[in-house]
């Protein structure tokens, strides 16, 4: 009897001790939670100066300091159990290392958050930038924590395999982030292909993701040996099948990235068929001829062909017009009567054509086989 109540009073004890390091930790999180929200309202106060930089910088640490400096008063204070110091210990060295490298990753991500409000066009390059740095910092922060804690070799390895696991998560989502943003800045600078970057940006998040987690699954020591044999039979299926729709795809990323045609340029390919470019798809593009009807070539078809881009590198162009007159006419008349007729038609307000600069006549071909042949060269905005 005496030893059960012995017990029940150092459990008691215990459960008190407990509280109270609880109680210790609740404190000193009111505490920093207070002094944070007096950094975000002093960093408000002194926007765009240096002032609102070190706020921001020291925003997120006092509540993992205070809880630091609780949690180590208590271990020191209460005579808690040895198993619970040994936690408290874990947990004080998992905190310093979080702080550790928690702020300099701060320091930098308060710099680039800066750069995007200055430049707002930079705003989602700098946003990738702050989110791969937190990324990085927690990634060595967890190996450094590994490293430092003497766990148990089981966990340990566990420990290794998840850091593992996630700097090749970090490192595919960061290639795949560029890609995106690439596609991104391309669709905003060409609005008419937003249809073609939207499908390139959902291929290339499930490329990378479906790389990213058969490499990590390989890294945990799930072998993908009999998935690859029976999707080897069944993706040569799939490939043939979708041979012609990859060939449109891929030849629609190339124009995409080599901007031979942009919409409402006037085209004409080598095999004959011309007109405005009205978009470029992800399996096609699509042509508007004079005569108002619609030309679907498909993208492989476009990336071979040869290409005449008639608004490139500018609409404005010369057109040299025929004109054959008899033997023994006067070519200093003829000369002047059609650059008198150019112009006035130029002055006069010809749709299209250009009174700068000036038309000019050319004794070209020649002497035709019943026939003074002259070139008459004038300037007109657009081929049509």
């Amino acid at each position: 009897m005496p030893e059960a109540l012995g017990q029940t009073l150092h459990l008691s004890r215990n459960v008190v001790y407990l509280l109270g390091l609880l109680v210790l930790l609740l404190v000193a999180f009111a505490a920093g939670l207070t002094l944070e929200r007096i950094c975000k309202r002093w960093a408000a106060k002194l926007e765009n100066t240096w002032g609102e930089v070190l706020f921001s910088v020291l925003q997120p640490l006092p509540i993992p300091l205070f809880l630091l400096a609780a949690l180590y008063t208590g271990l020191e204070v209460l005579p808690l159990p040895r198993r619970y110091e040994r936690l408290g210990a874990t947990l004080i060295s998992g905190l310093v290392i979080l702080v550790v490298f928690y702020f300099p990753a701060r320091v930098v991500i308060v710099f680039v958050r800066r750069v995007g409000h200055r430049k707002p066009e930079f705003e989602p390059v700098t946003r990738f930038v702050a989110a791969m740095t937190r990324a990085l910092f927690v990634l060595l922060a967890l190996y450094t924590l590994f490293e430092v804690l003497k766990l148990p070799v089981k966990y340990e390895r566990f420990g290794s395999k998840l850091t593992a696991a996630l700097s090749i998560t970090l490192v595919f989502y960061a290639l795949a982030k560029l890609v995106v943003l690439y596609l991104g800045r391309l669709s905003q600078r060409e609005p008419a292909l937003s249809h073609v970057t939207q499908p390139a940006t959902f291929v290339t998040r499930l490329l990378f993701a479906l790389l990213a987690t058969i490499i990590i699954l390989e890294n945990f020591g799930i072998h993908l040996t009999a998935v690859w044999t029976t999707l080897g039979v069944g993706s040569v299926a799939v490939a043939l099948a979708l041979q012609e729709t990859l060939s449109n795809l891929f030849a629609g990323l190339y124009l995409l990235a080599d901007h031979p045609i942009s919409p409402e340029d006037y085209i004409k390919l080598d095999s004959g068929q011309e007109g405005y470019v009205v978009k470029v798809g992800w399996r096609s593009t699509k042509m508007r001829t004079l005569g108002n009807n619609m030309v679907v070539v498909p993208n492989s078809t476009m990336a071979k062909a040869v290409i005449i881009n008639y608004s490139t590198p500018e609409p404005r162009m010369s057109l040299s017009v025929n004109v054959s007159v008899a033997y023994g006419t006067d070519p200093n008349l003829v000369e002047r009567v059609l650059l008198d007729i150019a112009s006035k038609a130029a002055t006069d307000g010809v749709e299209g054509l250009l009174a700068t600069p000036g038309p000019s006549v050319r004794f070209i071909p020649g002497f035709g086989a019943s026939s003074l042949d002259f070139s008459l060269n004038v300037q007109v905005r657009q081929f049509v």
